[in-house]
């Protein structure tokens, strides 16, 4: 297995690349803003070939270079519907004008080919199995991906601004919602084994079981689901 991650631009958004193997399909996940160049080195690196983008959610720091991607390489976006709109109107998605300066650097727009993307849905992408889950909260059409355990490494869960390293996805732009996040916290992180890895879309890679012993939000909803309480709501959250 082979995954290549970097940040990219303002936000540092993280942008990661997997496939199989070096010299074989890939898919992107998440080329946002100023990827382009960081794709184009990844898959000369390691002599990749993209079949598809796909991605978290549509917020402009997650999907800026998804143009550009998409149309040097001919290959569709995978997007949930709900989110599918800040492609092409990223100012709508974050309820105020991000400034011209910024927007003039971007090709705003849907690509060529757009598929949506929908939950319990099994992608079956560049030889690899990618597990959706619909995770609103953060955004009404963010997702995460999953990759199944093998043999010799533990499952992959790609939890976009879901759930990061101590924190969470912020909840005060359009769409963003704390009970939906809460609630998709309980029902897609939760149930994960300790060993499973999480990259997020911003900061470092953690796991499921650090998350679960130090996430003041992930021990917020396992506590409610065994009738306790845990007020944890000045934690901070992350995330554009």
């Amino acid at each position: 297995m082979l995954i290549a991650g970097f940040p990219a631009g303002a936000w540092e958004t993280n942008c990661y690349l997997v496939a199989p193997a070096a010299g074989e399909e890939c898919v992107i996940i998440d080329p946002g803003h100023r990827a382009a160049p960081g794709v184009e080195e990844a898959l000369k690196k390691h002599r990749l070939k993209p079949v598809a983008v796909i991605l978290t959610h549509g917020h402009l720091d997650h999907v800026a270079s998804v143009v550009p991607v998409c149309g040097a390489h001919d290959v569709p976006a995978w997007i949930h519907p709900e989110d599918r709109y800040m492609m092409s109107d990223p100012e709508k998605a974050l309820g105020r004008s991000i400034g011209m300066p910024l927007i003039g650097e971007l090709t705003v727009g849907e690509p060529d080919d757009v598929k949506e993307l929908t939950d319990g849905a099994k992608l079956q992408l560049a030889g690899l199995e990618l597990s959706v889950a619909h995770a609103p909260g953060h955004t009404k059409g963010s997702v995460t991906f999953q990759m199944p355990e093998s043999a010799d490494i533990p499952s992959v869960f790609f939890s976009g601004d879901l759930l990061f390293p101590g924190s969470i996805g912020r909840t005060d732009l359009p769409g963003g919602d704390m009970d939906e996040m809460l609630a998709s916290l309980a029902r897609v992180c939760l149930p994960l084994d300790d060993s499973t890895v999480v990259l997020p879309g911003h900061l470092q890679q953690t796991t499921i079981g650090q998350e679960r012993a130090t996430n003041p939000y992930l021990r917020q909803v396992a506590a409610a689901r065994q009738g306790h309480s845990v007020d944890e709501s000045s934690a901070p959250r992350r995330g554009m």
